[in-house]
């Protein structure tokens, strides 16, 4: 995983803001343009046109022009390799808490030999 470090990091700095996420949320339920994304936002669409470029320079979607309307659209590939990070991040936290089960098993009876 520490060849995708700067992809990561790009991806969870896209992910930090909550207007952001907001706008993967919804993207989530499928394609949208950025009138519509923008709609419920509480701020200038120049404002709201700046986190659209960073989720799209993070390729956290991708976006097209028809005429004068821009649709965007989530890319879940790039998502996945935030999956795919956290499942390792996963797979390390339980593995170090199995050794630490087995490590606290083996004191208490160790504890309760000692005691006999």
């Amino acid at each position: 995983m520490a060849q995708y470090s700067t992809v990561l990091d790009e991806v969870f700095v896209a992910l930090a803001d909550p207007t952001r996420r907001a706008v993967i949320h919804r993207l989530g339920g499928g394609p949208a343009s950025v009138g519509e994304l923008a709609r419920d936002m509480p701020m200038t669409l120049p404002s709201f046109m700046k986190h659209v470029r960073l989720l799209e320079s993070a390729e956290l979607i991708h976006t097209r022009k028809s005429g004068r309307v821009r649709t965007c659209e989530l890319n879940r590939e790039r998502l996945s390799l935030v999956d795919d990070w956290l499942a390792e991040q996963r797979r390390i936290w339980i593995g170090r808490t199995d050794r630490l089960e087995r490590f606290l098993a083996e004191q208490s009876d160790s504890t309760q030999q000692d005691m006999e």
